[in-house]
């Protein structure tokens, strides 16, 4: 994890072609620096992804970047097949999943699944977040939680 804060000019450098603006560039400053955070209501509580300024439970302005426990369950997911170079090798197929995170029912965030196999997988399996490498940078995935 970095100890410094990542710069404007480097979180839209790190994610080209991502529509950052001031609403989830918190987010992805997070994910610069290996954090999760979810923007959460100070008024009510209540979190908020995708990222909005306003809370839609108690109308407060005062929603803030907050970091996530991690923990979750596979709300749904598929297997990608498809192969976006079509000049490159054929790998095994992609896990995504829109992950409930623990935090609040329907908080749900959408990552690869890895560490599993796809005929382990399950719904309502229990998930821990974790970190990959993606073309260089670090991006938040999922594995199964021990014991699951």
């Amino acid at each position: 994890m970095s100890a410094t804060v990542p710069s404007d000019d480097e979180v839209f450098a790190a994610f080209p072609g991502v529509q950052i603006d001031r609403d989830n560039v918190a987010h992805y400053r997070g994910l610069l620096q290996g954090r999760l955070l979810i923007n959460r209501c100070a008024g009510c509580g209540w979190w908020i992804y995708p990222h909005r300024p306003l809370c839609p439970q108690c109308l407060s302005w005062q929603v803030t970047p907050q970091p996530v426990s991690g923990r979750g369950t596979v709300f749904m997911y598929t297997l990608i097949h498809q192969e976006r170079d079509p000049e490159g090798q054929p790998r095994a197929p992609v896990i995504a999943a829109a992950v409930e995170l623990a935090e609040q029912r329907g908080l749900r965030y959408l990552a690869r699944i890895v560490h599993c196999p796809p005929e382990r997988l399950a719904l309502d399996m229990a998930v821990w977040l974790c970190w990959i490498d993606d073309g260089g940078r670090r991006m938040p995935a999922f594995e199964p939680a021990r014991g699951s």
